[in-house]
């Protein structure tokens, strides 16, 4: 592992076990910890600077901020592994685990044959317990197997990579949206009040559909991180 990764591993552990306002070890504290240069601790500190989960102050310290949720834009992660970077515990609540008939869209964006059957996943996604996302997959009708797995607490995407399914790519789009009155009572928030809307098509290395999503976020609480470059 790069030394600042080590670095950085150690202040998400650090960061998951304190409060907001709570300092963490200075850059000299850290150097001297890792024996590393103040460049390698200064590259992991500002990741976790630029993703809102630590801020600095000039001249006291470096603190822990508030726990605003974020989702780092471009890269192919589960929410389990998202939240588990940002040092919180990901489970899930089921609302749906079922076979049933096929839509049009579901036909044509994971390639099936007219009328098939698919599995249909609906899940309230929650992180430190607390209510993030309701989200809607559907997988083709070779993945009914995914039924009699723990989808509560373990991680829809390793399932399917341990299982020869490793997710690779996904495309799609994000929209906003009022939360329904259903919205709001799964995610405790008031109706009408701001959602991003994620849809998403996941495909394996090869290209091969396996999985169309739609989640709803709770906007309030999610924040999605952009890093932009020319």
């Amino acid at each position: 592992m790069p030394r600042h990764e080590a670095v950085e591993k150690h202040l998400r552990s650090r960061i998951a076990s304190l409060r907001p306002g709570d300092p963490i070890e200075s850059d000299a504290e850290l150097c001297d910890l890792f024996q590393v240069s103040r460049g390698t601790v200064r590259q992991a500190t500002q990741r976790l600077v630029t993703e809102g989960l630590i801020y600095r102050v000039s001249g006291v310290g470096t603190f822990v901020s508030e726990p605003t949720v974020h989702r780092q834009m471009g890269y192919l992660r589960s929410f389990t592994e998202e939240m588990t970077l940002r040092g919180m515990s990901a489970s899930s609540k089921i609302l749906t685990a079922e076979v049933r008939r096929s839509t049009k869209e579901e036909v044509t964006s994971l390639r099936l044959a007219p009328n098939s059957r698919v599995v249909h996943l609906r899940r309230l996604r929650l992180a430190n317990d607390e209510p993030m996302a309701i989200e809607d997959v559907t997988l083709p009708p070779f993945f009914t197997w995914l039924l009699s797995t723990d989808l509560a607490n373990g991680s829809l995407h390793q399932t399917l990579a341990d299982n020869g399914h490793t997710p690779a790519r996904a495309t799609g789009t994000q929209v906003a949206a009022a939360a329904t009155d259903e919205d709001a009572a799964l995610l405790e928030l008031p109706a009408g009040a701001p959602l991003f809307v994620e849809r998403r098509l996941v495909t394996t290395e090869d290209g091969t559909p396996i999985e169309l999503t739609e989640s709803r976020y709770a906007g309030s609480r999610f924040v999605f991180h952009i890093e932009l470059a020319r």
